[in-house]
């Protein structure tokens, strides 16, 4: 009965333990997620704090060059949608001029400009007037996208399709993402490239489209539809790099912008930077929607490997991310 009693008497008191310990777990969880919650507060109050009254960060200060940016704009009679692209990127605060890439055979109607100039016109805010140019060329050559500008006022270009709608917020972190890399390209469309391991020759190569980035996790181009790039690239392409390219360009229609990814690569060593992005596709029909497209970028891959001696992509898996749009990293 001793035995008993003293059984009892120590699984009382176990009992009392255990529920004071674990009392003192909740309370102190309790203030753990109050400590937690405080933190979040201040935190998302802390630009209010700290005298900061804009939503963007504050960047060092840039040359005046750096400032803003150009949009480059590849077109072809499609007059409706380069009405739309035009209307909406001169509404974003860092563009400082359009140019818009003529080839057609026709030179744009007076009707056009107008209605582009008083759209240019209709969205400057703060005193600020976008600039905006036709680039007529006599020629129809893909080529022309990437002719010298000689009198461009800003080291970064945009190089955009008609058809390709992107948020201001969006490109304005691109370029963000340009100024802290300005000798590389910075795009929204990411490609591959691999080598061919069913041929013998171990300098042949593959080139892969979105669904092989999305496979692989890792890519080696940015395609210039939408991609920033510096303005001495233009005089590159246009003047250093082998005619040879550019005459098979002309020819075939196609891979100018993988000639692009090339001159840059060879120039600087590095990969270019992917910068994720949600496209607006206003556009039906393109180059890439015809049968045999990725066959024949294959065969401009391996053309271009031959004209510049070897391989200048380099692959890599960075993607640059706006962190301030996200909960969770």
């Amino acid at each position: 009965m001793r035995t008993g009693f003293v059984n009892r008497r120590m699984v009382q008191r176990f009992r009392q333990v255990a529920i004071s310990t674990v009392g003192s777990l909740k309370i102190k969880l309790l203030l753990c997620c109050c400590i937690g919650f405080s933190l979040i507060a201040v935190a998302s109050r802390a630009p209010a704090f700290l005298g900061w009254t804009g939503s963007s960060i504050s960047m060092p200060p840039i040359s005046d060059s750096r400032k803003g940016y150009s949009i480059v704009m590849n077109t072809w009679k499609r007059y409706d949608l380069l009405k739309q692209s035009i209307s909406h990127y001169t509404t974003c605060s860092g563009l400082d001029s359009i140019h818009i890439v003529w080839s057609e055979p026709d030179p744009p109607s007076d009707s056009l400009k107008k209605f582009l100039n008083h759209i240019v016109e209709s969205n400057a805010k703060d005193g600020r007037l976008v600039e905006l140019k036709f680039d007529i060329n006599k020629e129809d050559s893909l080529n022309n996208r990437f002719k010298e500008i000689t009198d461009l006022k800003t080291d970064a270009i945009f190089s955009i399709d008609d058809d390709v709608i992107f948020p201001c917020s969006s490109v304005e972190f691109a370029f963000s993402v340009w100024q802290s890399a300005p000798d590389t390209m910075v795009g929204y469309v990411p490609r591959i490239h691999w080598v061919d391991s069913t041929k013998d020759n171990l300098g042949s190569y593959i080139y892969g489209g979105w669904w092989s980035v999305w496979w692989t996790g890792s890519y080696s181009m940015v395609l210039s539809k939408a991609a920033f790039f510096h303005k001495k690239y233009l005089s590159l392409y246009t003047n250093e790099m082998p005619a040879s390219i550019r005459e098979y360009i002309t020819k075939n229609r196609n891979c100018e912008d993988i000639a692009m990814s090339f001159l840059v690569a060879n120039a600087t060593g590095a990969p270019p930077i992917w910068v994720k992005g949600k496209i607006f596709e206003i556009g039906s029909t393109g180059i890439s929607s015809l049968g045999g497209h990725s066959e024949k970028r294959t065969e401009c891959v391996n053309r271009f490997v031959a004209e510049f001696g070897g391989m200048p992509l380099v692959s890599t898996s960075v993607k640059a991310v706006d962190s301030r749009k996200i909960w969770f990293w």
